[in-house]
């Protein structure tokens, strides 16, 4: 299969005014994207988007491209991601189009793909985009060309199939939580499902103004959460992120509980209720204390590549329902189609009320091992053969810990980054030995 020259892990990311981010590219992808659908028999899609300043400007250049192609399209304005992919399948649309870069700061932003059925275009489908953006753009005649309408009860459908998402007796009465909506698509809906619930909910990262989406705060900064459940009492605080695809936990005390941890919970849950199915997929940085977690509830447990998309394809290929990534991606297709922090958050919640246990009581059965993880800049999105010139550096890091440790080399497939991670139980020498292998890259780049 040929190579995708614009299409990545997630579909296509980068800084707003870019070769990529830029009206003129985004109008040409939503006809390249019609054209394609179009052929298919689509009629209709949905559009969404995060809170982003850009994300009005590439809407238009989105909506302009697909009335051109000849495709109608519903606005749903700001929701979650999770939501366009709902919305898809129950307005019988052909695709949803979600505006956001997710976790990345307000100057990137991304378009993102779902087809019918909520799920990630396959590879055909984006090569078959990329092969129509090469081709001059051709607009239908005036009586063929898309209308768009705005779609004005988008976040009432969404809440209520979130709350669909656990037992209707379900009471969170009683519980105190502190709800981080990284001023991102989820700051009005995630605030509003809670409380229906039941909850006593305190917000913040709630006043969103374009510029200051996961600014300081949300699932990937978690420090200012942590302070509030403390200060406020509370018995849990809840972190999403810009586009609501990710989550992560606080308990009562301050502590974290990641995407790993999560998985587990939802894991032994669903052990206990009979309902579990296939194997537990998670990433080569997924914590090895999930996999002997996962492990001891009788759940095979496997690695993918990093990335929703891998953890997906998985998942569907062996019939599993639950996996995900330690970063807050989430996925439980027994509830939805794809990574959802709300629906994540709440079979937590559930499990926290019929158990009547704090969170860290929850997972006091996993050992989670020291992970150390460094970051290098780098001036472009990599490729993971990009980084095969420093395989003997790995080779020397495994080395040195006595092959009691993983050691991971990787680029990002959203930011212009290098990860390193090592992962043990003498945390000690894995800092050493991260800062080495740091050094020896960045010293070769």
């Amino acid at each position: 299969m040929s190579s995708k020259q614009y299409f990545g892990t997630d579909g296509i990311r980068g800084r707003v005014g870019d070769h990529l981010i830029n009206p003129q590219f985004v109008m040409n992808l939503g006809w390249a994207a019609g054209r394609v659908m179009s052929s298919q028999d689509c009629s209709q899609v949905v559009i969404g988007r995060d809170t982003r300043v850009s994300g009005y400007m590439l809407e238009s250049a989105l909506k302009a491209g697909f009335s051109a192609a000849g495709v109608d399209v519903l606005l749903s304005g700001s929701v979650p991601t999770s939501a366009v992919a709902y919305l898809v399948r129950t307005l019988h649309a052909c695709a949803g189009i979600v505006i956001s870069a997710s976790h990345n700061h307000y100057c990137d932003n991304g378009i993102k793909f779902f087809d019918a059925y909520g799920h990630k275009l396959s590879d055909q489908t984006e090569l078959a985009i990329e092969a129509m953006l090469g081709q001059p753009m051709l607009t239908e005649e005036s009586e063929n060309l898309g209308e768009a309408h705005w779609l004005d009860d988008a976040d009432t459908r969404y809440i209520a199939f979130c709350k669909s998402s656990v037992p209707t007796e379900l009471s969170l009465k009683g519980l105190k939580m502190v709800i981080d909506c990284a001023n991102g698509a989820a700051h009005q809906i995630a605030p509003k499902i809670f409380n229906e619930l039941g909850a006593e909910v305190l917000t913040m990262g709630a006043d969103p103004d374009g510029l200051n989406i996961n600014l300081n705060c949300g699932a990937t900064n978690l420090e200012a959460l942590q302070k509030e459940v403390v200060v406020r009492s509370a018995d849990l605080g809840i972190a999403l992120d810009g586009d609501a695809d990710r989550v992560m936990m606080i308990d009562n005390d301050g502590s974290v509980l990641n995407g790993d941890q999560i998985i587990y919970i939802i894991a032994r849950d669903r052990v206990r209720s009979g309902s579990m199915s296939g194997p537990v997929v998670g990433t080569l940085m997924s914590n090895l204390g999930l996999e002997k977690a996962i492990n001891s509830l009788g759940l095979d447990f496997i690695r993918e590549g990093v990335g929703d998309r891998f953890v997906m394809h998985r998942l569907r290929q062996d019939n599993g329902i639950l996996g995900g990534e330690p970063s807050g991606h989430v996925i439980c297709l027994d509830k939805t189609t794809t990574g959802d922090g709300i629906i994540a958050a709440l079979q937590v919640l559930k499990v926290m009320v019929e158990e009547n246990l704090a969170l860290s009581e929850l997972v006091r059965d996993m050992t989670v091992y020291p992970q150390v993880m460094m970051n290098i800049e780098v001036q472009k999105i990599m490729k993971p053969e990009d980084l095969s010139a420093f395989g003997g550096y790995v080779k020397q890091a495994k080395k040195a810990l006595d092959g009691n440790a993983r050691v991971l080399l990787r680029p990002s497939g959203t930011e212009p980054l290098i990860r390193v991670m090592v992962e043990g139980d003498n945390l000690e020498l894995m800092q050493v030995v991260a800062q080495k292998l740091t050094d020896q890259v960045v010293a070769s780049l």
